[in-house]
């Protein structure tokens, strides 16, 4: 992997935890010489996952929509800044720059990006891996509620296998670069329902 998007919060949360784990990921990264493609802010944790990786010098590449310029507050240190225009193009440009991703605590924007990029994964539009770095139990709910879609027969856990989850950035990257996309696709035909 030599470029990972990490989709994250612009806020940085109750827990100092979060932004110190972001700020790890962040030099982790750039330690490993992986590029990091991000939104763009300076604000919340999306500006300290890039701090994190421009404290070692790394690669670090911000996408943000034009009209989210003055709200996010682009970051003026980047390797470089890609301005869009609509959040569409945003998802789709960090999906163009990446060879995966990986999901930090957030809103409504990050479990929208999460979910748009592992629907894309179940769909076969792209075969990289997707991981959610569970810091403090964050996404604990959300991993019980996607185990419920597959036991109340709305999600094959063959498609649930592919949202790589760890709390540790070491062991969610080890699961990424082992990572290999299922061969099953997502339609069915009616005699297998």
């Amino acid at each position: 992997m030599k470029s990972i998007t990490v989709f994250c919060g612009s806020s940085f949360g109750t827990d100092k935890i979060y932004e110190e784990q972001a700020f790890l990921l962040g030099q982790t990264l750039a330690k490993q010489n992986i590029q990091l493609v991000y939104g763009g802010s300076e604000t919340g944790l999306m500006g300290t996952v890039a701090n994190g990786a421009l404290s070692e010098k790394g690669k670090v590449v911000g996408v943000l929509p034009q009209f989210l310029q003055t709200k996010e507050i682009a970051h003026k240190n980047l390797t470089e800044l890609i301005i869009v225009e609509t959040m569409h193009e945003r998802k789709t440009k960090m999906n163009e720059l990446c060879d995966g991703v990986i999901v930090l605590p957030g809103g409504y924007g990050t479990l929208e990006e999460l979910f748009e990029m592992i629907t894309w994964a179940q769909l076969g539009l792209h075969k990289k891996p997707i991981g959610i770095l569970n810091i403090d139990g964050f996404y604990d709910d959300l991993i019980k509620l996607v185990q419920t879609m597959v036991d109340k027969g709305f999600l094959k856990q063959v498609n649930r296998d592919m949202l790589l989850i760890s709390d540790t950035i070491d062991d969610l990257l080890e699961k990424m670069r082992n990572y290999q996309a299922p061969t099953v696709g997502k339609w069915i035909s009616k005699e297998e329902v």
